[in-house]
């Protein structure tokens, strides 16, 4: 991950910078700027948010968003994480419908669910930091996606500790603690990138 600068940004002056596609996030007012995602993460992340936001959109449960979009993880220090993939449950963010999100230019209420799209360059440190932010917000859930093992680990996370409650593999199908009644068969994430 890139560092932009050794100047750390107050909550104004990361305000005010201009909109970009870049992902990006802010650690203790540091600027880190990862390179681009690879097609495969990208395909990855399109086979999950699919059908996780039909799930919770014909449910009537919230919105799932898809990087890049700020979730804000605290003012001071500034710090700034952009999951590859969230949801916001209309019960804790009052969010129904993609109306609720307009002019809305960060997440401010924590997510229920984020999902974490390994990259071969992720260190345990910093998955570990990314799951201490998203605890100390109220974040219920994580998915780390790993796709040379092509499995997808499940962490109950409370302000304590990230607790794996699950691990699937290709043969399995995942099932959801924070989205009750939703099934996603592992191979329909991992297969089609291994033929």
């Amino acid at each position: 991950m890139t560092t932009t600068s050794t100047k750390k940004l107050t909550f104004d002056q990361w305000q005010a910078l201009p909109e970009t596609k870049q992902r990006c996030e802010v650690v203790d007012g540091v600027l880190l700027m990862p390179p681009s995602p690879t097609p495969e993460h990208q395909i990855l992340g399109l086979r999950i948010i699919r059908p996780v936001s039909l799930f919770v959109e014909e449910n009537g449960l919230g919105l799932a968003i898809m990087a890049p979009c700020d979730v804000l993880i605290s003012k001071e220090p500034l710090r700034v994480r952009q999951p590859d993939i969230f949801y916001l449950s209309a019960a804790r963010a009052g969010v129904r419908r993609e109306s609720d999100l307009a002019d809305i230019q960060r997440i401010e209420s924590p997510p229920d669910l984020v999902v974490e799209i390994l990259s071969p360059s992720n260190t345990r440190r910093q998955i570990q930091e990314k799951l201490a932010d998203y605890r100390s917000i109220g974040v219920l859930e994580c998915w780390l996606v790993n796709f040379p093992t092509r499995t997808i680990e499940i962490l109950r996370l409370t302000p304590e500790a990230a607790t794996t409650i699950a691990t699937y593999g290709i043969a399995d199908t995942l099932q959801s603690q924070i989205l009750p009644g939703f099934a996603l068969p592992i191979a329909n994430i991992f297969g089609p990138l291994l033929k």
